[in-house]
């Protein structure tokens, strides 16, 4: 797969991204939805799930920071906090989580296909960045997921 360049092709990649979250969420047993199958990741699968979804909606704030050229305050330090507590609101069911990676999903995909190609490039490439994060982010939770599940069977 060639690296996006255009925001349509960022926003197409999200898509695909997240309909293969998506696709592996609704296929999901219960058990596996409850299990925490990550060596060293407590959170459950349906917690990880859900954080992607939640994910898009900062990812979305610091784009529109881009867009608008005030400098996001993103840190890792930032990051760690918003994923602390998003965890500490435990775990939701399958149909909201699914329901949640539609909205905010569908909220940062056309957030991203509105884009101005330099806006990909504002702020030292961020915007690209982060883009490119909201794209991995997903497949990178499934594929982990994935294999964890695999491999405890």
């Amino acid at each position: 797969m060639t690296e996006p360049q255009s925001p349509a092709e960022f926003a197409a990649a999200i898509d695909a991204a997240r309909g293969r979250l998506i696709g592996f969420a609704d296929s999901c047993a219960a058990s596996d939805w409850q299990a925490a199958p990550l060596p060293g990741d407590p959170r459950p699968v349906g917690v990880v799930v859900d954080h992607v979804a939640h994910s898009y909606e900062y990812l979305s704030g610091w784009l529109r920071d881009v867009q608008s050229g005030t400098p996001p305050a993103v840190s890792p330090g930032i990051v760690d906090e918003l994923n602390a507590a998003h965890a500490a609101a435990g775990l939701c069911s399958q149909a909201d989580a699914v329901a949640h990676l539609h909205r905010s999903g569908d909220a940062i995909i056309d957030l991203v296909a509105r884009l101005r190609p330099d806006d990909l490039d504002a702020s030292g490439g961020l915007g690209r960045r982060l883009a490119q994060i909201a794209i991995r982010h997903a497949d990178d939770h499934r594929s982990e997921i994935e294999a964890a599940l695999a491999a405890s069977r």
